[in-house]
This record gives structure tokens, sequence and C-alpha cells, in this order.
């Protein structure tokens, strides 16, 4: 069995705010705001329809069970990672054991977390509510988040937390709580043979470090040194079809092992 763990924004989906040409495809309405603020290529809509018939397909998310599930793929896949891997759904239904075992792998964070909420709290740059979700990740956002990941940096115990900035995004997350983390356990809990990660973020990196088959951009390459088996050079190809090809030509070779 071939696991294919795929981050979502950047990599299989995209903003609407960015340019990808008018031949797309809607895959994200938000109600309040009555749009549609996430698509994908018509190519990679039509290639993903093909992955998922051929290998198990896994989203693999930084973003909520709610921000999740306004996705709309054209199919409910068998499982998603979310809450950057705290959470599994089984047919767009929440696995409560697995939510237990993130529990317990993200109490020994408890204290830092804690410690973060009250630093953001009065952080004077944040912007946002903070936001701490399901005892999993701690987020908000910031006017100035290199000022606010400084503090963060100098006060906490970073064998214990993470502390990632995105954009005026900003996370503390348990270690524990890791894409990385999550791969290996539904690798271990499915009994599978191969792993194919892709993703695009500083999230995603200890994904790549995991599965057996990394797929990158070029520039997180570049920025922090991963090492991937695919890397895409996006002012080429868009990293959406890049990955989706790759798989689809790899899960050809590997039936014929």
């Amino acid at each position: 069995m071939i696991l294919f763990f795929a981050d979502m924004d950047n990599t299989l989906i995209y903003s609407h705010k960015r340019d990808i040409g008018s031949d797309k495809i809607g895959v994200e309405f938000y109600p309040e705001k009555n749009q549609m603020i996430s698509y994908m290529t018509k190519t990679s809509w039509k290639l993903l329809q093909k992955v998922a018939h051929k290998l198990l397909f896994i989203p693999t998310t930084t973003r909520t069970i709610e921000q999740y599930q306004r996705i709309n793929l054209g199919f409910v896949p068998l499982y998603a990672l979310v809450c950057n891997g705290g959470i599994l759904l089984e047919n767009g239904q929440e696995n409560m054991r697995w939510y237990a075992d993130s529990r317990e792998l993200a109490a020994p964070a408890k204290k830092e977390i804690e410690r973060a909420s009250v630093l953001l709290k009065q952080d004077e740059y944040r912007s946002y509510p903070l936001k701490n979700i399901r005892d999993l990740v701690l987020f908000t956002k910031s006017n100035n988040p290199i000022k606010t990941v400084e503090q963060l940096h100098k006060s906490l115990d970073l064998s214990m937390v993470d502390v990632i900035c995105n954009q005026a995004k900003v996370y503390v997350i348990p270690k524990k709580i890791d894409k990385g983390t999550a791969c290996r356990r539904l690798k271990e809990k499915l009994y599978a043979d191969c792993t194919i990660a892709a993703g695009d973020s500083v999230f995603d990196i200890s994904m790549l470090a995991a599965a057996d088959i990394a797929l990158a951009p070029k520039r997180l390459c570049d920025a922090y040194d991963v090492k991937a088996n695919g890397i895409c050079d996006e002012e080429q190809q868009f990293f959406s079809e890049y990955i989706l090809k790759y798989v689809l030509d790899y899960r050809t070779n590997f039936a014929r092992i």
C-alpha cells in the first residue's frame, strides 16, 4: 500500500488572491464572504481524481476541521490529517482515539503552551484573537511577526514547542504535534509499504523528512536545505500539477516491481 500525504494550501489548492489563470475549478466556498476563495487548476483537479483511485491520498494540513471541510475535492478522502496532524478524520468523521493519543503527545508541552498564551495575550503587536485549537495548536496574527516570534523564542523552551511564522500568522505548537509524527503514526496504523509526501512550507518539512519519497518546491529546498526526491521549479510548472504527475508515474512504476 502506498500512502500519499499532501499539504493543501499552495500545494494542491491556491487562494483566489493568486492568479492561476482562467482554466481553474473552485474548491473552497466561504459562506461568510459569499465567495469562492480557493481553486485548483483543471489539470490538477483531473489528475487528483486519478491519483485518488490508484493509491491512498491523505490531505495533511494545519487547517482546523471546519476550515478543511470547506474544501470540496470532488470526493471525500478516506483519511485526512488536520490540525497539523493532531486530528485524524476517517470518511469525514473524527477518530477520537487518535485525538486522545495526540493529547498525550502534546501533554509534556502544556506549560510552554500556557506560557506562550500569556505572552501572546500581552503582546502589543497581536492583531487577532488568540486561538487555542483543541489544545493542539496556539494561533494568532501579529502586526510585527518578527518581534512577536523573537519574544517567544526568548521566553519559551524550544525543546518543547515549535514557534512558526507564516507571514502575519504566528503559531506555537507542541513538538510532537507535527506532520512528520502524524505520517509515521498513520503509516504504522495502516501497515503501509511506502509513503510519499508533498508540501511547500515550513510546516511540511517534518513530513517530507519522514516520507520515503519527498516532493517539494525549489524555494523551500533552497531556504531550509530540504532534501527531496522531486523538486519543482514553480517558475516552470504549477507545484500541484508537478506532484500529481510524479505520483501517478511512481505508482505505475511501483506496480511493475
